[in-house]
């Protein structure tokens, strides 16, 4: 696994160990086997976005400081330029960049995300996370999944949904597709 998996693993136990957390406490507030969870703190398995998002909520930090191991300070506003969000390389399925990520007490995480094309019968992945999601398509068409529906997005078609839901994307066409997701 990357340099940056391990940080962002080492950030969590040191945020659950402070706080004088089990791993079996933190999974089951997760909603993951333990198991996986000690998979995750090893800094051998990839930890999913939506966990991670979890895990900032479940110890009231920002998702950034988990990620980047900074805190944000910025107020009144953040301008970030095209293309120069920071890359949250965090699945093998989805490439995210944060658009806020140096904003303090954001109520929403804004991403762009961009969905690779997958092999015809490659698994794809589905995730959950507490609150909701907003999606919008600026690029390419999108396949998602929620909770066994599936909806195919066209760019400039957006779709807001309960992300406690299993869901999944998928891009369509042999071509990458991005959007912008906004999760609550």
């Amino acid at each position: 696994m990357s340099d940056q998996i391990r940080q962002i693993a080492e950030r969590v136990i040191e945020l659950r160990e402070v706080s004088g957390v089990t791993q079996e406490s933190l999974a089951r507030d997760l909603g993951v086997p333990v198991d996986t969870y000690r998979g995750y703190e090893s800094g051998e398995v990839d930890i999913p976005v939506s966990l991670i998002y979890g895990v900032a909520a479940r110890f009231h930090v920002e998702l950034t400081q988990i990620l980047a191991g900074e805190s944000p300070e910025l107020h009144t506003y953040s301008l970030v330029r095209k293309g120069k969000g920071v890359d949250v390389q965090r699945t093998r399925h989805y490439d995210y960049q944060s658009l806020a990520f140096n904003f303090a007490g954001k109520r929403f995480e804004p991403f762009l995300v961009t969905v690779e094309p997958k092999s015809v019968g490659a698994l794809v992945e589905t995730n959950s996370h507490p609150g909701q999601e907003f999606d919008y398509v600026v690029e390419g068409r999108l396949a998602v999944s929620i909770d066994g529906t599936e909806l195919v997005l066209e760019t400039g078609d957006s779709l807001y949904f309960d992300s406690v839901h299993p869901h999944s994307m998928k891009a369509l066409d042999d071509r990458p597709a991005r959007f912008l997701a906004i999760i609550l």
